[in-house]
């Protein structure tokens, strides 16, 4: 039997470090915001079930947004960190055996050919995708180095992260309940003992953090294949 399969995308961030008038997933890209280019990702995967969407609840701008009405799109409100707008999505989906795949907002240039792959993880730890560390790393207190990193053991994490959605919804409840730091979805099942999967995916996946990210991920999005 298929897997009913949620994706889960909070988009409750206000995008500081863009320096933007606006929250950054509501910027333009290509005639589209960059949550309509990210929510259409999975709207048109056929092994996706539905999607959900934590916007912040004072958010002016999801409501003009024609593809958030879709029947396969779900709005909620989010939390006060990405962690908790997770958990909210998370708390919306009913099947006990479902999977969630948990994706940035600001991550507008996934390919398909990346989310078959992750899609494909069985294994009740989950994934996620990730890339090879290429470049030097250092250790710093402050500006000062302290030290370069052993880079042949690290991993940039990306999204999508996939998971049983019921045992990533207990493992952040842990986490909130123990105080603990998470920085991703699989930050949190480690925490909870779980060794998720590592999948290699493109280093053009990039998150739309900075002013320059944005004309970057037009780069991509106009002249990289779209699978």
């Amino acid at each position: 039997m298929m897997r009913e399969i949620i994706a889960v995308i909070p988009a409750s961030g206000i995008g500081s470090r863009m320096q933007a008038d606006k929250p950054k997933q509501y910027l333009t890209l290509k005639g589209k915001t960059v949550l309509e280019h990210t929510v259409s990702l999975f709207i048109d995967h056929p092994q996706i079930h539905k999607v959900i969407v934590a916007v912040a609840k004072d958010d002016p701008f999801y409501a003009n947004i024609a593809l958030l009405k879709s029947d396969k799109v779900q709005i909620v409100f989010g939390g006060k960190t990405r962690a908790n707008s997770v958990f909210n999505a998370l708390c919306q989906i009913e099947n006990e055996t479902a999977w969630a795949l948990v994706h940035d907002a600001a991550r507008p240039c996934l390919k398909r050919s990346d989310l078959d792959k992750i899609l494909q993880i069985e294994d009740q730890q989950g994934g996620i995708l990730a890339t090879p560390v290429v470049d030097t790393i250092k250790r710093a207190h402050s500006t000062q180095i302290l030290h370069t990193e052993d880079r042949t053991t690290l991993w940039q994490a990306f999204t999508p992260q996939f998971f049983p959605a019921d045992r990533l919804k207990k493992a952040l409840q842990s986490a909130f309940e123990k105080g603990q730091n998470v920085t991703d979805e699989a930050s949190a099942m480690e925490l909870s003992g779980y060794s998720p999967q590592l999948i290699s995916g493109r280093s053009d996946n990039l998150k739309i953090t900075r002013p320059e990210d944005l004309a970057l991920a037009e780069f991509y999005l106009t002249h990289s294949p779209s699978l």
